[in-house]
């Protein structure tokens, strides 16, 4: 009966996302970086953000994690298990962050501190979030250690930054991010930075570590192939929108946005399947975040673009249950169905 009591306590969502707006007033003119962002993460599950570079996603990420700069004007919702987190104090959200939301960074030779040995940073952490000190810390990050797979953990701890590969500087990244055991882990392109046979060894563990660990993970990324390994569900961010978002069966066989289709193409495992010789690139390039069109962000880069489309922005339309798209197309599809119907 306990059980059932604290499983109906469970709050449904760990992170709800609304309306987020983040924009940066620049001399040059505003920068609007994230448009209208939504978006919930259930307790457990792993969410994929993916898009170009420039769509929006680091940012979204850093808005959550408040890591924006002053000059970033925020607007919306963010609440993490029914808190306000964006309009928490600094003081007070500074006890959450790195202890319940914690965020891998691209490249963690930026992330470490040079100076100080990696059992100092880690403990450092330790005793700020856990308050353990001492010898308790010192064991408690050499089980971190060893849960990323760092052979001599013992011997590790006394290493400086520079004294670790690529690939172990972003275990140790990964070790940090769970000292705490926290709720939601962002990891914000964990294997950008290295190579292709390290970044096969980083995705195995993070298959690893998401059946040992209870935590939500929101995984940024522009690769549709990590996704695919990863993820549960997908939102597609293109020009500081969400273009399609869904389960991720939904995203790679039932696609609806022509720009997850266009990224689909470029992936060799699809051009393999569809028998063609040429992968497919999305003609164009990416729309300018300070000179967003009146109509649909893609509209100029998309092979099926209408005049309405030019003259107004389409808003996530539910294509299926838990499938949204962003696209006129997509609206006038499921109206046919209906009239049909």
């Amino acid at each position: 009966m306990a059980k059932e009591s604290q499983m109906a306590n469970e709050p449904e969502y760990a992170l709800q996302v609304e309306d987020l707006n983040v924009e940066f007033h620049t001399p040059s003119g505003v920068v609007r970086a994230v448009s209208g962002v939504s978006f919930n993460l259930k307790p457990g599950e792993v969410l994929g953000i993916v898009g170009e570079s420039g769509s929006g996603k680091t940012v979204t990420a850093n808005a959550i994690m408040r890591l924006l700069p002053d000059t970033a004007k925020v607007k919306g919702s963010i609440r993490m298990r029914g808190r306000d987190i964006l309009h928490m104090k600094p003081r007070d959200f500074n006890k959450i962050r790195g202890k319940e939301i914690s965020m891998i960074f691209q490249d963690p030779m930026t992330s470490l501190n040079p100076v100080f040995t990696v059992g100092n940073q880690m403990i450092e952490t330790l005793s700020l979030h856990m308050g353990l000190h001492g010898e308790s810390a010192r064991r408690r990050a050499i089980e971190l250690l060893d849960l990323v797979s760092i052979p001599q953990p013992e011997l590790r701890l006394k290493q400086f930054p520079h004294e670790f590969s690529g690939g172990m500087r972003q275990r140790v990244m990964i070790a940090m991010a769970l000292s705490c055991d926290p709720a939601i882990l962002i990891a914000d392109e964990p294997t950008t930075a290295l190579d292709v046979t390290i970044q096969a060894q980083i995705l195995e563990l993070m298959k690893e570590l998401r059946s040992r660990v209870s935590a939500s993970i929101i995984l940024i990324t522009h690769d549709l192939g990590i996704v695919a390994d990863l993820c549960d569900r997908v939102n597609v961010m293109y020009g500081s929108q969400i273009m399609e978002s869904g389960l991720l069966e939904d995203i790679f066989y039932e696609t609806a946005h022509p720009y997850t289709k266009g990224l689909l193409n470029c992936l060799p495992e699809r051009a393999i399947l569809d028998g063609r010789k040429k992968l497919e690139p999305i003609q164009g390039s990416p729309v300018d975040l300070m000179l967003l069109p009146e109509g649909c962000v893609f509209a100029p880069r998309c092979e099926g673009c209408m005049n309405l489309c030019l003259k107004r922005r389409p808003e996530l339309y539910k294509v299926a249950q838990g499938h949204h798209s962003c696209c006129w197309e997509s609206v006038l599809h499921m109206t046919e169905q209906v009239v049909h119907a």
